[in-house]
């Protein structure tokens, strides 16, 4: 049986908007758990972002502002891999097979019926504390493979270990030969309200066709991985700031005007990027590049305010160049000549 000194000075959070039962499963558990209670989703997210002593979470699924469903969802997609791994047990009145199998898809570690007794309650805990201690062996084990394997199986990109390898060369070839190296980061932000209107599997499909247009986008010699659940970063060798700048607001428009329908429903693309390079910014390594993209992504930043992108042209001008530098003339066929002249006629009329 669980006790309180298998997780010393740790909590349990209990999340239920009835008083009622939040007060029953606090009674319980306190026995051998400190325990924190909040009133609904929301709160109980904000708990878990913001209280590390957090190391299992008790969540009702019908609860105002979030439910928890997508309570279940943001822990499971959260880019804090403590959070990402903490237990949750779901409780629920609703003890049908087809909501303790959503929960299941959700991430739950298990599910307790609001009938369930404080021996049941306790049992169960139990049986959850030996599956997560047997997951953290497995986990270990898996992140093991990771640092050899060099493709997610899922999208076929890189894995994050071997762009950090990747990347590493291109840096190095950048810096010795004072060339131009810029990072992206890509996040579908809709991902986790597409998976809670069609389900997981739907979600992993659009993230599979997402990778898909990232890797016909990009030249041959970029790299790409998939670093997160729904998070894509590109690393282009010999691309300035303002190239990549326009290659991700590209994308974005693509993806934002996407039309896809599941059982006559739309499913609404959002996403954001954050992009970074070593023509603005002042770096020591690839892994410092690639933390500032992630972090403009956070923040809904693109390039550093007042950043002026190599060469001196205009952002869209210096953009639209390097979409021609970086086009691929297999790809253009006839189109290529009739490029060359237009430009002839450009350069032209500015002389």
């Amino acid at each position: 049986m669980a006790t309180a000194t298998d997780l010393p000075q740790k909590r349990v959070l209990v999340v239920d908007d009835s008083k009622f039962v939040r007060t029953t499963f606090a009674t319980i558990l306190k026995a051998s758990f400190a325990v924190r209670e909040e009133a609904d989703g929301e709160a109980g997210w904000q708990a878990i972002e913001s209280d590390p002593s957090i190391v299992m979470v008790f969540t009702d699924l019908d609860m105002p502002r979030l439910d928890g469903f997508g309570l279940l969802s943001r822990i499971r997609h959260s880019q804090d891999a403590r959070v990402r791994a903490l237990p949750v047990v779901v409780i629920s009145g609703n003890e049908g097979a087809d909501c303790k199998q959503r929960a299941r898809e959700f991430g739950a570690s298990d599910f307790i019926g609001k009938s369930a007794d404080a021996a049941e309650v306790l049992s169960r805990l139990d049986n959850v504390l030996r599956l997560v201690r047997a997951s953290k062996e497995l986990e270990v084990s898996r992140q093991a493979v990771e640092r050899t394997a060099t493709h997610d199986p899922l999208t076929g990109t890189l894995t994050p270990h071997y762009l950090v390898t990747e990347g590493r060369k291109h840096y190095a070839h950048a810096k010795r030969r004072g060339g131009e190296l810029s990072v992206m980061a890509l996040r579908l932000d809709s991902y986790d309200e597409i998976a809670l209107s069609a389900g997981k599997d739907i979600a992993d499909v659009v993230i599979t066709r997402i990778a898909k247009l990232l890797m016909q986008k990009v030249r041959t010699e970029d790299s790409v991985a998939r670093t997160a659940q729904s998070t894509f970063m590109v690393v282009a060798a010999a691309t300035g700031a303002a190239q990549i700048l326009a290659l991700a607001q590209r994308l974005q428009r693509e993806l934002d005007e996407a039309k896809v329908t599941y059982r006559e429903r739309p499913l609404k693309f959002a996403a954001s990027f954050g992009v970074s390079s070593l023509a603005v910014d002042a770096v020591n390594s690839i892994e410092d590049l690639m933390r500032l993209a992630l972090q403009r992504l956070q923040k809904g930043q693109k390039l550093p305010t007042g950043a002026k992108p190599a060469g001196g042209l205009p952002p869209d001008i210096e953009g639209a160049l390097g979409v021609l530098e970086r086009a691929d003339r297999a790809r253009l066929g006839n189109a290529a000549a009739e490029i060359v002249e237009r430009l002839k006629r450009i350069a032209k009329a500015l002389h």
